[in-house]
């Protein structure tokens, strides 16, 4: 399987449907013209010269030409590296450093980061940059390029590498998971069964193209379906519903409170909607049952990884039947149950799985043909993660009777706010840098709009002040906005195990 040649099926079978519609650009572009654009850049490419397992660097919001940019590089088996634009210059340089792109092609929007990037990186041997304000190569490239067939198309896929998603940043160890055509294509068969994927869908995509979700959306497209795009804001998704007649998309918990607080939220014709996935933390039981009343369809939640897709899944039955009926309704704090293609045991440290009585915590561990390869240029934290086939989450959960999986903790310590990956030794370390601070930790807190938002323990020095809004000014200069914390609070000593370990189980309990 050749994940880069979804398109090509579509411009044969449909080639006049609309294949993608960029709401940001005011772009729609068919199947045909859409799968001619991806043949033409991968052709470019190929004239500078990279080579199969060469890595081309995105850094662009969601765009017609980032997602063919993922197609081009999948059809003749080069490496997809999208980068998350809202992180800081030396971040990205990192993850460059690591992945050694020969090729950066960017939006014009960040033309600055651009400039910076150009100014220090050594590996990237070709800039491309797009839009109505860039320097027009990448509209030359595709210009000068043939819209043949690529001559190697047929000969990748399968374990190939296809795309590198990276998980962190700031903490000066990113990792890049590295998913081949594969995993990619077993991930989408988790969410084609769990989300029961029609060929008539319209599915908009809301979150951003460097993170998993891009998955989710490659797989309608694979049923033919046509894709919208957008970088979320509520209204606009609200009027993409109506005008676009979306049937499913993927919204985190704060996108969803976003959009039912819209004013006038009830005068959108959103009856084209059948299924909403939420993910990316937790959703409180509270927005789970205005969400069911507000939108006219069906809700299922999906847990996973950047490492793994999607692994478990909350189904629409037992979201009806939770909230309708009132039977179960404990599990709608759960993450649901293992998918179509995978296995998931909860295992104590000695790896021996713990009884499924709803009370017993444990580690999740995935085994499935949708976990990633591994991570990439770093075998050592590879082999800390997958062991015999496991991929090991870093996830604390109980399980009950029947295979639902509560989580309780996160061994990694990662905040999930907004849909966004947050590690806690990252906005740690940038607080560390006020000199009025002795002592810092950071833990995820409940947060109705967000899931999760960050709150810092703070110890100062003595004879040191600092309030609020200087630890919280010190994290923003220092992190990309989402990172910092929403709350301070001031402690004499923080607390800690003999071994000098700070115990942030007690410091979460300290704020329900």
């Amino acid at each position: 399987m050749n994940i880069g040649l979804i398109p090509q099926k579509w411009a044969r079978l449909t080639p006049n449907k609309e294949a993608v519609i960029d709401a940001s650009k005011g772009k729609r572009i068919t199947f045909a013209d859409f799968d001619r654009l991806i043949r033409k850049l991968a052709n470019g490419l190929r004239t500078m010269g990279l080579q199969k397992g060469d890595r081309v660097a995105i850094l662009s919001q969601n765009s017609v030409e980032n997602l063919a940019t993922f197609y081009a590089c999948g059809r003749i088996g080069l490496i997809a590296q999208p980068m998350n634009w809202r992180l800081s210059v030396p971040e990205l340089i990192r993850i460059i450093d690591n992945g050694s792109p020969k090729v950066l092609i960017s939006e014009d929007v960040f033309s600055q980061e651009r400039i910076e990037l150009i100014a220090n990186s050594t590996t990237i041997q070709h800039w491309l940059e797009f839009g109505e304000k860039g320097d027009g190569s990448f509209e030359q490239l595709i210009d000068e390029s043939s819209e043949t067939e690529p001559i190697n198309s047929d000969f990748v896929g399968d374990d190939d590498p296809f795309f590198i998603l990276y998980t962190g940043g700031t903490t000066g160890e990113s990792k890049g998971a590295l998913h081949s055509h594969k995993s990619v294509w077993y991930g989408m068969l988790n969410q084609t069964v769990a989300e029961r994927i029609v060929p008539s869908d319209v599915y908009m995509l809301t979150g951003q193209m460097f993170h998993i979700p891009v998955v989710l959306a490659m797989n309608y497209q694979a049923h033919g379906c046509p894709l919208v795009l957008m970088n979320f804001e509520p209204n606009l998704a609200l009027q993409l519903i109506a005008t676009e007649r979306v049937s499913a998309f993927l919204g985190v918990t704060t996108m969803l409170n976003w959009m039912m607080a819209v004013e006038d939220f009830d005068t959108y014709d959103l009856s084209s909607l059948r299924n909403i996935q939420y993910g990316g933390g937790p959703m409180p039981s509270r927005v789970i049952a205005e969400a069911l009343e507000a939108f006219p369809c069906t809700l299922i939640q999906g847990y996973g990884q950047t490492e793994g897709t999607t692994m478990t899944f909350l189904s629409q039955e037992d979201h009806i039947r939770a909230i309708r009926d009132g039977y179960r309704t404990e599990r709608l704090r759960s993450c649901g149950r293992e998918g179509f293609v995978t296995t998931i045991r909860i295992v104590d440290e000695n790896g021996e799985t713990v009884p499924p009585d709803g009370k017993t915590p444990g580690q999740i561990i995935v085994k499935s043909p949708a976990n990633m390869l591994g991570y990439f240029e770093r075998s050592d934290l590879t082999d800390e993660t997958i062991r015999d086939g496991w991929m090991w989450t870093g996830d604390i959960a109980t399980w009950d009777e029947d295979g639902y999986c509560f989580i309780v903790d996160r061994a990694k310590d990662m905040i999930i706010s907004g849909g966004e990956n947050i590690y806690s030794i990252q906005v740690e370390e940038a607080i560390a840098k006020n000199d009025a601070v002795l002592e810092v930790a950071v833990v995820g807190v409940p947060d109705d709009e967000w899931g999760e938002s960050v709150k810092a323990f703070v110890v100062l020095k003595p004879g040191r002040v600092a309030d609020e809004a200087e630890i919280i000014q010190t994290a923003k200069d220092n992190l990309a906005s989402y990172q910092k914390p929403r709350t301070v609070e001031f402690v004499d000593a923080l607390p800690k195990a003999p071994t000098g370990k700070i115990l942030k189980r007690e410091l979460r309990g300290q704020t329900t």
